[in-house]
């Protein structure tokens, strides 16, 4: 039996972790064949030598994590998937947004992906439901704002209807178009306190826009992303990709599987991977449902419809 011992770095993340009635700890214990034990201010891991490792890497991992966020089953069960096949994301620096908050990518590709978007200053990042394409992108483009790195977020998004018509919406064009930028908005809120959010908007520090607005821009100084790109034309993309202007950046995010355009319009997406596969300076990422980080159903949910 090998003893590997690692510090409690804060009691009340220690708590995060181990959970209500120490279910998460239960868990943690029956999965990696290990014993935890606490020691004043250390835990104790006793177990095989390999398994004593990865249990001290996935509560040091933990623990950082539940200093800025819960932690749910969920996210157990997936830290030790990735610590089980030696998945190196904690390597990878957080992102920082505001309130002292911090962005932690949750799978190998989800790494993957930050570190493409820190340095290139185009990413194309493809994958299922859940996987975190476009609230990653946010919070890049959330922190490069913060730091000064840009002076603004341009948000966009084609308004193009998941087999609903536009048109037969209630209301003005702010509010026939507000559902599809609803997403965009849900991510911004998680990371910037609303009066913070309201002032950036009203200023036009961020913009949410449907694509359709772009047109004739030059956008200078701005973290751009592209959110749904699987339903823009190919005229749309070739737009939208030749809008970036000096000291600017695009995520474009989009899922192939889920395209709503009629039958015999090609997806500017797919088009797009396929014209552009040859420029080394684009990154290229491509999630799957592995890093499907939304609930647990869900990744079940796409193995279905596959």
């Amino acid at each position: 039996m090998h003893e590997t011992t690692i510090t409690i770095i804060d009691s009340k993340s220690l708590f995060r972790v181990f959970g209500s009635s120490d279910e998460n700890l239960r868990l943690i214990r029956r999965e990696l064949g290990i014993k935890v034990i606490l020691d004043e201010d250390k835990i104790i891991i006793r177990g095989t030598p390999d398994a004593a490792r990865r249990g001290a890497e996935l509560l040091e991992q933990l623990q950082k994590t539940a200093l800025h966020n819960d932690i749910a089953s969920e996210d157990i069960l997936r830290a030790i998937s990735e610590i089980k096949q030696d998945k190196k994301i904690s390597n990878v620096k957080p992102i920082e947004v505001f309130g002292g908050k911090q962005v932690r990518p949750k799978t190998a590709g989800q790494a993957l992906y930050v570190e493409e978007l820190r340095r290139r200053e185009i990413v194309f990042c493809i994958g299922p439901a859940g996987t975190g394409k476009t609230y990653l992108a946010v919070a890049k483009s959330v922190e490069a704002l913060k730091n000064d790195l840009v002076k603004k977020i341009v948000l966009v998004r084609p308004a193009v209807e998941a087999g609903e018509n536009l048109g037969f919406l209630p209301g003005d064009l702010h509010a026939k178009i507000n559902p599809y930028l609803r997403p965009l908005f849900d991510a911004l809120t998680d990371m910037l306190e609303r009066d913070l959010l309201k002032r950036y908007m009203e200023e036009d520090i961020i913009e949410v826009i449907p694509l359709a607005y772009m047109r004739g821009r030059t956008i200078n100084n701005a973290s751009i992303i592209l959110d749904e790109a699987q339903n823009t034309t190919i005229a749309q993309m070739k737009m939208f990709l030749t809008r970036m202007g000096e000291v600017s950046t695009i995520a474009v995010c989009g899922d192939t599987t889920q395209i709503d355009l009629p039958e015999n319009k090609k997806s500017g997406l797919i088009d797009a991977l396929h014209r552009l596969k040859h420029i080394n300076e684009i990154g290229l990422v491509r999630l799957d449902k592995s890093d499907i980080v939304r609930h647990h159903l869900v990744q079940k949910i796409v193995n279905a419809y596959e």
